[in-house]
This record gives C-alpha cells, structure tokens and sequence, in this order.
C-alpha cells in the first residue's frame, strides 16, 4: 500500500539543505487532516516553519494532482490583490520522497472550515464573507497576461471542456451506475450556453476552507489549493461557493441548508453574487443554475476519484475518503436540481 500518511524527513531535510537557502533542520513533520488530493505537511524546524504538498505515490489518473501548477499559479500571484502563500521551492524528481513535491510558507492564520462561522462574532461574519467576495472578484480580474499566465489553460469554451475532462475522469474512476450521474452529464451538455468570451484566471475549489483569515479581524491572508486552477470562465467559482452553501450544514455537508442566514449575519445567495457583480462591474448573471449544476457535477467527480483511491488504499485521509464518496449520487441529484432552478 502506498503511504500518505508519512514522510521521509532525512530526505527533505537533505533536500532542503542542499537547494533551499537558508534552510536549517532537522525537520519535524506533521501531516494536516485536510487535504484529501495532494498530501500536505507542516515541516517545523528551529528557525521557521514551512509546508510541503506532495504528489500521493501511486498510479493517478493523468492530470490530476498537478503540484508543479499548483506552485506556478502561486508563484504568478505573488504581490498581486489575491492574497498567497510565498512559494520557495519545487522539486519534480521523484527520487527525493517518492513523487514531486514543493515548499511554500507556513501561513500563520486560521481556517475557518465552515461557512456557519459559529467560531467568529455575529458582526465580523458578514465581514469575512464580504472578504471572501472581494478576493474572489479580484482573482478574476488579474490580468493573465501581465502576470505570465495567459498559457495557463487552453483556448476555447472553458465549460464545455469541462464537462468532457469531468465526464472522463468520473468513468476511469467508477465504481458503480448512478443514473442521477448519467443523467446529470447529458443535460450539462445539452444545456450549456453559448461562450460569453470570458476568460480568467479561476480557483477551481473556492471555498472558505481553502482561505487562511488573520487571527485578528477579517483579512484573507492566503487563498490554498490551487491543484484545479486553470485559465477558464468566472462564474465557475462563483457557482461553486453558492453550491457549498447548498449543502447541509455540519462537518459532513459544510454548507448552510438550513440555517437562518439572517439571525447568523450571513449574505443570501443573491447578496454574495450581486456584491460580486457589483465589484466586477456586471449587470447580473443569467442562467445561474447551469453554473450551479456544472459545480455538483464536477464536485460529484472529484470525490468519486477520492473514493476510488481509497478502495485502492492510496487515499491521503482512507476514512474520511469513503465517507465523502457516498455523497457523489447525492451531488449527481443536486446537480439535476439546480438545472431544474
């Protein structure tokens, strides 16, 4: 079985020692829970901390766990209005752990791992929204070619793509016939827009689990996980903050079905997409449930490839992994919902 759970630290620190300055050890590594793609670590020495994300060991499926865009994307972000963690170092030779891997700082913030926000005062929740919705806004307005991303993603109708990547990834990892799925695939392809021409750097995971918060007050001060970022369409993430919040609430579902938004100071979905639109300068969105629909279908893809890892015993987290591949009929259904909306 391959292991994801652990790390060759003589070999990092070695690594480190010959090719990161000012690197000290030895090295203590403490894997994160979070994560279930590419393996993430807090590596402490005596001087600083840093992170390491890996490639998992193992056969995996072509493309996926790209950590060498992951740190490109990054990289190209430093000292722009999104807000990142400095990229020190990557390493594409698998011969140092196992597969490649790449340094970056340890932001010392907090994670705030649901959009309840129960953790935070009523009056700062609306505000870390508010900053949730500015850095989204300000990631699709970078300019791709300024910063050297303007290769980053292929030419072309982003969701249109989109929908044939997911729809192949979903069959090389099936594991059982769900017709909420199949079903969901072929409507995504007959209803799809026509190209509005948009292109933009998009996140491909934007969630408030992926963002690091100041300790104090409500910056954003480093948005994480950039394996599914590509140069694609907009609305992509928008929708996908509105699909989490779809979800029920708790550890499992993490959204906020349910919840009495008012009473908790938390924005609507239309609030959070008209504030959106307002910083962006748009009139409003049309068809919103297509985009809503594409983002449970390309959730429900992803954890069917997390499940399918963990039946294979190569999974980051194996536990957690098949309690979240029971939800991919259940995206399939939400899906075929939204496209109902």
């Amino acid at each position: 079985m391959a292991d994801t759970q652990t790390l060759d630290t003589a070999a990092v620190g070695a690594y480190l020692t010959q090719n990161l300055p000012g690197f000290e050890g030895p090295i203590e590594a403490v894997k994160f829970d979070v994560g279930q793609s590419n393996p993430t670590f807090l590596l402490k020495t005596p001087g600083r901390n840093y992170v390491l994300r890996r490639k998992p060991p193992g056969v995996l499926l072509k493309s996926a766990h790209a950590v060498d865009r992951e740190f490109r994307v990054q990289s190209a972000l430093a000292g722009s209005k999104v807000p990142v963690a400095k990229m020190y170092l990557l390493c594409e030779d698998d011969s140092v752990i196992g597969s490649a891997f790449y340094i970056m700082e340890h932001v010392d913030g907090r994670n705030l791992r649901l959009p309840t926000l129960d953790e935070l005062p009523r009056e700062d929740r609306g505000k870390v929204m508010d900053e949730m919705n500015r850095v989204l806004a300000e990631l699709h307005m970078v300019d791709i070619d300024a910063v050297g991303l303007s290769d980053y993603g292929p030419p072309g109708n982003y969701f249109e793509r989109q929908v044939g990547r997911w729809s192949k990834q979903y069959r090389a990892s099936e594991t059982e016939t769900i017709p909420a799925m199949d079903q969901l695939m072929q409507e995504l392809v007959e209803r799809m827009p026509p190209d509005d021409g948009q292109r933009t750097l998009v996140h491909g995971d934007y969630r408030i689990d992926n963002m690091i918060f100041a300790k104090e007050g409500t910056d954003c001060l480093a948005v994480l996980d950039w394996e599914l970022s590509t140069i694609g369409h907009p609305y992509a993430d928008l929708a996908s903050v509105i699909m989490q919040w779809q979800m029920p609430s708790g550890n499992d579902g993490r959204g906020l079905a349910g919840v009495d938004r008012a009473a908790q100071g938390l924005p609507t979905d239309e609030e959070f997409i008209a504030a959106y639109c307002a910083r962006r300068g748009l009139p409003g969105i049309d068809n919103f449930g297509f985009y809503t629909a594409f983002c449970f279908f390309r959730m429900a893809g992803i954890i069917q490839g997390v499940l399918k890892r963990a039946l294979d015993g190569n999974a980051s987290n194996p536990e957690r992994a098949l309690k979240i591949g029971a939800y991919v009929p259940v995206f399939a259904q939400h899906g075929l919902d939204a496209l109902g909306r």
